[in-house]
């Protein structure tokens, strides 16, 4: 486990966690292990990163908090623990999506065609 005492937090790692074991998708059970780890070790991705990695219609899953550097050109889906205004608000503009972890969980259990990006 980890020294986190944010009780949603805990929540999402645990349902993360037993959603790897029914779904046999270990992106979760990576996402659970990036989310216990410091906060100083959060991963912190612009949406330029974003967008250098990624291809027209791609779903990319954060294990932290997306900021508004950069610019995006394409649409796709973000699920990220957290999302800047401005990161928000670049996404949205070319159409793409902005989830919640939770949401994308529920949206895809078995993790197909998902990106990690850390």
């Amino acid at each position: 486990m980890s020294d986190k005492t944010n009780p949603q937090l805990l929540e999402l790692m645990r349902s993360l966690r037993n959603a790897s074991k029914k779904n046999k998708a270990p992106i979760w059970l990576a996402i659970s292990r990036a989310l216990g780890k410091p906060r100083r070790n959060m991963a912190q991705v612009n949406v330029s990163r974003i967008a250098r990695f990624t291809l027209e219609g791609e779903t990319v899953a954060v294990s932290g908090k997306v900021l508004g550097s950069g610019t995006v050109n394409h649409k796709l889906t973000v699920a990220a623990l957290s999302f800047s205004a401005s990161a928000r608000e670049k996404i949205g503009i070319v159409g793409g999506k902005c989830l919640t972890l939770p949401e994308l969980l529920e949206k895809n259990p078995k993790g197909t065609k998902v990106k990690l990006m850390r």
